[in-house]
């Protein structure tokens, strides 16, 4: 069990990799003074951009990444746990993976992630996004076993997903991390409700660090970064601008919330309902 602080870092990414980076070590700096153990910054810190080839061009792959060497750096000069939610990693001529990198107080890169389920979709009012039309899928959940914590790592449209988060507390993570670049209007509709189903659901803490405000890509995003306790209550939450929220996180409060509803320990597996002949036929 252990106490620490912890903070989301919201910011408003744009085209310029290097204004971006600058804002994020601004936040994270101002996170480490006021005595954050722990940082998480949003999906896509390094470059929010809409445009194909502009965003092929300007992402680098993890080897020789000037974003991450300039992030690990910076964790070991501040002495906390940097997590950059996200990044646009190259993978290839023609694809990208959306990668969230946990970084040490030593500067240590300890977990990668990459995001599982991308965000196809087409929302009312012509707004439409097919991630997987240039980002590559991970198939791997992972957990960070820290000091502090134990970490479930996930990114945005992750959390529609409950089985996700499901399968990361059962290998005992007690915190949940999404950092997101959720739309304005997705994010009014379902973000709180869904930070805190799945905290409720899984008796865990969930960090929750946002892109928020008019994107130089035309994109607009919700913000509302947050902190949820494992009852569903919010402890921390920002509004629409950049900016850093900071809350105290006791994983005994976990524990404690897994005996007292113990859903975990209830979970039973059971046969799917047949689908009638009749409803395959029209599907």
């Amino acid at each position: 069990m252990a106490v620490f602080k912890a903070a989301a870092a919201q910011m408003r990414s744009g085209i310029s990799i290097e204004a971006n980076l600058a804002e994020a070590e601004h936040l994270i700096r101002e996170a480490a003074a006021q005595g954050a153990d722990y940082v998480l910054t949003p999906e896509m810190t390094n470059i929010l951009c809409r445009d194909r080839d502009q965003l092929l061009a300007a992402a680098e792959p993890e080897d020789g990444n000037a974003a991450l060497a300039r992030f690990t750096a910076l964790a070991g000069e501040v002495g906390v746990y940097v997590h950059i939610g996200s990044m646009a990693v190259k993978l290839g001529p023609e694809s990208v993976a959306n990668r969230s990198y946990l970084i040490g107080p030593d500067g240590g890169v300890i977990a990668r992630y990459d995001k599982i389920h991308m965000f196809d979709v087409n929302l009312p009012g012509g707004e439409s996004y097919q991630e997987s039309a240039l980002y590559r899928p991970g198939d791997a959940a992972v957990v960070a076993d820290l000091p502090i914590a134990r970490l479930g790592l996930t990114v945005c449209y992750d959390v529609r997903f409950p089985d996700l988060y499901h399968a990361l507390a059962i290998a005992g993570a007690e915190v949940m991390t999404v950092p997101a670049a959720f739309t304005r209007t997705t994010g009014e509709a379902h973000w709180h409700v869904l930070l805190r189903a799945r905290a409720i659901e899984t008796g865990s803490f969930v960090i929750a660090a946002a892109q928020g405000g008019h994107h130089e890509d035309g994109r607009d995003t919700y913000g509302h970064s947050m902190v949820v306790d494992p009852w569903g209550q919010i402890l921390a939450e920002g509004g629409s601008a950049p900016g850093v929220v900071i809350a105290t996180i006791d994983t005994a409060h976990s524990a404690d919330s897994r005996r007292r509803i113990p859903a975990l320990a209830n979970t039973r597996s059971f046969t799917p309902p047949a689908i009638p002949a009749a409803a395959r036929a029209v599907a």
